[in-house]
């Protein structure tokens, strides 16, 4: 793998974890409402599997859904006008946080409804395979959302007709403040697609080169024909379910362990001691994402707010 391509990964990652904390400081300065789901200690998963993606590929997940609107590639700008509600923002200052979308790049959002996004992927996979594409999609959710009907729903019929989908429970351990252990019988989760013949696979969520080459291989079946896929992710949420969490379901201890294999240090580690980069390098990255960032704040907060007639838009589609 080029230099370059792995540099950028880096870029990503830092990108969506400066993001969040960005996020976090505005919502306690009460310039972002409503919920707030961050994806701190997931970075891994949505740079590997995305990365690995085709540009025809569609993605679509679940509320925290921030890190996968900025790996598409979504503007920066637009993302974080969309947190604070402006009219500039990907859904127009409407959606906010859980409901961030990009028609162009075939990002499907940003669904707060737990596991109601499933057959919706599912949906999408029918028309592409009845269109005779060789697109995938490409369907995110936590392991909370493996107990909902909308997951077996959506699996069955996957299954059943061979569909181009690939499933990716991104296992942050927790559905809400509960252990898996304690919301689950099957705690491995992957064995949930056996039942509907659909091959599965667990990968460490933590290394971005084992979620790449675990999704390059899943996504390379799909388009062999092989149906749908499915991948576990192991990963971990460093902050709580959202901002209003106390977190008092789990131990510092626990907190602690899981932020020594920090995905960026991972990533970090691998780059300095294969002398891909130095870390002057790696500071020009950095800074070079707190411009960006520090734009992007500005553009949000300059922004307008939507007009009033902006509510009785939008709501039904237009032929």
């Amino acid at each position: 793998m080029d230099k370059q391509t792995i540099l950028d990964w880096y870029r990503q990652m830092v990108l969506i974890r400066r993001f969040e904390h960005r996020c976090s400081e505005l919502y306690q300065l009460g310039k972002i409402g409503g919920f707030l789901h961050l994806y701190i200690g997931q970075e891994a998963v949505a740079v590997g599997t995305i990365n690995a993606r085709n540009e025809n590929d569609h993605i679509i997940t679940a509320y925290r859904d921030h890190g996968h609107a900025l790996t598409v590639g979504s503007d920066v700008k637009k993302v974080m006008a969309e947190m604070l509600g402006k009219s500039t923002g990907v859904s127009k200052g409407k959606g906010g946080s859980m409901h961030l979308a990009d028609v162009e790049r075939r990002y499907w959002g940003g669904h707060a409804v737990v596991g109601a996004h499933l057959p919706i992927a599912t949906g999408i996979a029918l028309a592409e395979q009845y269109n005779e594409t060789d697109a995938a999609v490409l369907c995110y959710f936590g392991d909370g959302a493996t107990n909902i009907g909308y997951f077996h729903e959506a699996l069955n019929l996957a299954g059943l007709w061979k569909l181009p989908v690939l499933f990716i429970c991104e296992n942050n351990q927790y559905g809400m403040g509960t252990a898996v252990k304690r919301h689950s019988s099957a705690t491995s989760i992957m064995q949930k697609a056996s039942g509907y013949d659909i091959p599965a696979a667990q990968v460490d969520g933590m290394n971005v080169f084992k979620v790449y080459e675990a999704t390059q291989k899943a996504l390379t079946a799909i388009r062999n024909g092989e149906g749908p896929q499915f991948l576990e992710i192991i990963t971990y949420r460093f902050e709580g379910h959202s901002m209003g969490d106390p977190l008092r379901y789990r131990t510092k201890e626990e907190v602690e362990k899981w932020q020594e294999d920090d995905p960026i240090g991972i990533l970090e580690r691998q780059i300095l001691s294969e002398k891909i980069a130095d870390k002057d390098d790696l500071e020009k990255i950095d800074k070079a994402v707190e411009k960006e960032l520090d734009e992007a704040v500005h553009f949000a907060e300059t922004s307008p707010l939507p007009a009033p007639e902006e509510l009785f838009t939008d709501i039904y589609v237009e032929n």
